[in-house]
């Protein structure tokens, strides 16, 4: 419910999905508004609930509770999970530090080796996400993860929302997007 997950939800709703918020705190008034403002059959649960009824589960939560939140959630076999997670390390030195050992969409993979993890929306701004025709050429997703039919269900969606996308390869080639 918050910046991405409130924006790709109300976008995936414009395009007839029908949207479950995950929120530790589902009943209270600006979560609600959300709701209201998703329209199409939109509701609010917890997040363990949010992931059990959904067929496609976005996870948009800041990268150090990733895992934590991934595990909480509970059984994800069969279902996609869409990840636009950024790390958000600042190094000693101001600037962005990127952990080494693996990307977020690895990471879930991990934890959920029976989901079907696909990398998507993390390679640009809140902005172009919210509307891509703000750019003056069309913006492309570049997509990973190590199931063809979840990437091109990733892709439909993308696609429907007015970007291009592009296939990358296997969740392992999630550093490079």
């Amino acid at each position: 419910t918050g910046d991405v997950g409130s924006t790709l939800g109300t976008r995936f709703a414009s395009i007839g999905h029908q949207i479950i918020y995950g929120s530790r705190t589902p009943e209270l008034e600006d979560v609600q508004a959300l709701v209201a403002t998703t329209g199409n059959g939109a509701s609010a649960t917890t997040p363990a609930e949010a992931a059990r009824q959904a067929e496609i589960v976005v996870l948009a939560l800041p990268w150090d509770v990733a895992e934590e939140v991934s595990i909480g959630l509970g059984d994800l076999f069969g279902k996609i999970i869409m990840d636009p997670i950024n790390p958000r390390l600042v190094g000693e030195d101001g600037w962005r530090d990127y952990p080494s050992y693996t990307s977020n969409a690895e990471r879930i993979q991990i934890l959920a080796p029976n989901a079907k993890v696909v990398k998507a929306f993390s390679t640009f701004s809140l902005d172009t996400m919210t509307d891509p025709s703000i750019n003056d050429h069309t913006v492309t997703i570049p997509l990973v993860g190590n199931d063809s039919e979840a990437k091109a269900v990733v892709a439909e969606i993308c696609e429907a929302l007015g970007f291009e996308t592009m296939d990358f390869g296997p969740v392992r080639y999630a550093h490079i997007v």
